[in-house]
Parts: C-alpha cells; structure tokens; sequence
C-alpha cells in the first residue's frame, strides 16, 4: 500500500508526463509546419514516450492499490525561433524531469518503499537516457549551425526514429 504522500506525488508526475508529451507534440507540429520532417518525427517519437511513462505510473499506481486522479495539463509554449532552441528547450525539461524524479526518489527512501524505489530505477536510467539524447542533438546542431546541408543532414537522420514500448509496458498493451 501507497502512503498518501507517495499516490499525490505520482499523480503530479503523471500529470507533468503528460504535460511533457503535450509539449513535445507542440514541439513536432511547429517542426513539421517549418519543414523539418525528420524534427518533427523525433520529436512524435517523444510524445508516445512520455504518453507512455504516464501509463507507466499509473499502472504501477494503481497495482499498488491507489487512485489515479488525472488533472488539466497546462498551456504549454508553441513557438521557436530555431531547432536548435527546440533541443535546447527539451534538454532544460528533461532535467527538470529528472529533478522530480529524484525527488519521487527521495520520498521512497524516506518511507523506505522498497517497491517504489524499484520501479522509479527505471526511470533514473531513462532520464539518464533523455538528457543524454538531447545534449548529443545539440552537439550536431551547434557544429552545423547556419550550415542548412548540416541541419537537412540531421532532419534526414531524425525522421529514421522510431517508437520502442519500453520495457515496463512491454506485453502489457
């Protein structure tokens, strides 16, 4: 059984995973109305992950006998002046996910729940992940910035991702 502390603090985190896929789906349209295929795919592929680290949470939420209340997502910004801002921007989010991660961390082991702590490893390594992703994106975008072959380069690589279950909701769907 969840403390309350614990099922308000996942149902805050599952409200920012959505706002994050709310985000990055505001993030592909601006990218596909620019022209950039391949950034707009990259950045649907991040929408489905984030939709999908909700369901996570509230599987896992709800396994452990709480309730799920789902709350308004908030406006979220709609416009960039470059694709480079755009990875900046999710590099700056993805630490702050991090953040709230660390601190839903920091709750189990206050209240020493083993299983919590289990299931919220996950998601340190994927936050280890994101950020990781996001700063090589700025990498190759930094070093071919104003260069238009480099940036259709990247389009050209970016439209090559595709959507992985992760491993929590593997089966399960």
């Amino acid at each position: 059984m969840l403390s309350k502390k614990m099922e308000e603090a996942l149902n805050a985190q599952i409200n920012a995973e959505f706002w994050s896929a709310y985000l990055y789906l505001s993030m592909s349209v601006a990218a596909a109305a620019k022209g950039h295929k391949g950034v707009a795919n990259w950045f649907s592929v991040q929408f489905k992950e984030e939709q999908a680290h909700a369901q996570i949470f509230m599987n896992y939420l709800l396994s452990r006998g709480g309730r799920v209340v789902l709350a308004p997502i908030a406006e979220v910004q709609t416009e960039w002046s470059s694709v480079l801002e755009m990875f900046r921007n999710t590099l700056e989010h993805e630490r702050k996910v991090t953040s709230l991660i660390h601190n839903l961390c920091s709750i189990a082991a206050d209240e020493r729940d083993f299983a919590s702590s289990s299931t919220l490893n996950w998601f340190v390594d994927e936050q280890i992940e994101e950020e990781a992703n996001a700063q090589e994106l700025i990498d190759s975008l930094t070093a071919v910035d104003g260069d238009k072959m480099g940036l259709y380069m990247i389009d050209k690589e970016l439209a090559a991702r595709t959507y992985v279950v992760p491993t929590p909701l593997a089966g399960k769907e």
